[in-house]
């Protein structure tokens, strides 16, 4: 715990990949909101594999600025593990995830802190809405229905990566050593006093995104099967309900023969009733297939990420 919430450390933890047109203007917008925060203040940047001079770009900074410090992963291992090295890394009294793009506006941080001065542990940023595609807002959409669904609401909907975390709960991250990595999940987990600021979400002031629809779609599988089992109790029940409706089916059918005799077979409600049994059967396999792949990850039991490099800390 700070000695005292005036005087207190603050970290910004931030993942880059491929970000060397965003970069110039992270700092420039950043650092003056931290200024006016707190005199001790960092800023961690985990460079995750980036191909481009995103690597250059910050390390440029961090030799102008010593309180920029870098974490050079051996290769992209994508955003969850460069989140996980950037909380195992960092020490101050309160860390805040940001991304890179600022699409999460770091003028609320001041806000933040005020409330974490009040005593909550955790300050979550609500979206209250979003400058993306229509595409994008569906499916976030239906995504946080089915996770709120699905986690009982223990997952909070519409907040990304951006949040105030107190270090008693960044310690409580740091002994969740699981290799499959949700992040929004894992802070939400580690429960704690918590509250929520509500903004207006822009879109990204340069640069895309390196999140495709297929990457956000393996974040969002990570995320349900990595905090609920039930999906394997939703296909249970499926099953049953299928079961007894093929129960009752087939009573009526030997009905019909004893009363009216035998009808000419049907070869087209045959094979639907094959296909139809066929996909259920396959995607229950898949939900399965989900679980085992996890826990073949887990007894494997790699590393979550790989340093490469450092710069800008003590003990290098």
């Amino acid at each position: 715990m700070p000695k005292s919430k005036t005087i207190f450390s603050l970290a910004v933890i931030t993942p880059f990949f491929n970000e060397e047109h965003c970069v110039e203007a992270y700092f420039t917008r950043i650092i003056p909101v931290l200024n006016k925060v707190t005199q001790e203040w960092e800023i961690l940047c985990v460079d995750d594999g980036s191909t481009d001079k995103t690597s250059e770009h910050l390390l440029k900074h961090a030799e102008l600025n010593s309180r920029i410090k870098i974490i050079t992963l051996s290769r992209n291992f994508g955003k969850e593990a460069a989140l996980t090295a950037a909380f195992d890394y960092v020490h101050a009294d309160v860390v805040i995830p940001i991304d890179a793009d600022l699409q999460d506006p770091p003028e609320l941080i001041p806000d933040m802190v005020k409330l974490w001065k009040e005593g909550y542990v955790v300050v979550d940023a609500v979206r209250k809405s979003r400058a993306d595609s229509q595409l994008k807002k569906i499916s976030a959409w239906i995504f946080h229905r089915l996770m709120r669904f699905l986690t009982d609401g223990k997952v909070p909907s519409n907040v990304g990566d951006f949040r105030l975390i107190d270090k008693k709960a960044v310690n409580a991250i740091r002994m969740m050593d699981e290799k499959t990595r949700y992040m929004k999940g894992i802070v939400s987990w580690v429960g704690f006093k918590r509250t929520h600021l509500e903004y207006s979400r822009p879109g990204r002031f340069a640069g895309q995104s390196n999140f495709g629809f297929l990457k956000l779609f393996k974040l969002a599988c990570d995320g349900i099967f990595s905090f609920s089992s039930k999906p394997l109790k939703i296909w249970l029940y499926i099953g049953v309900m299928l079961s007894g409706i093929s129960f009752f089916y087939a009573c009526f059918l030997i009905a019909k023969t004893i009363l009216y005799g035998v009808d000419l077979p049907g070869y087209a409600s045959i094979m639907v009733s094959i296909l139809f049994m066929g996909g259920v059967q396959l995607i229950s396999l898949g939900v399965l297939g989900e679980y085992i792949a996890r826990i073949f990850k887990e007894v494997k039991n790699r590393p979550i990420y790989i340093v490469d490099k450092t710069h800008g800390f003590e003990d290098e």
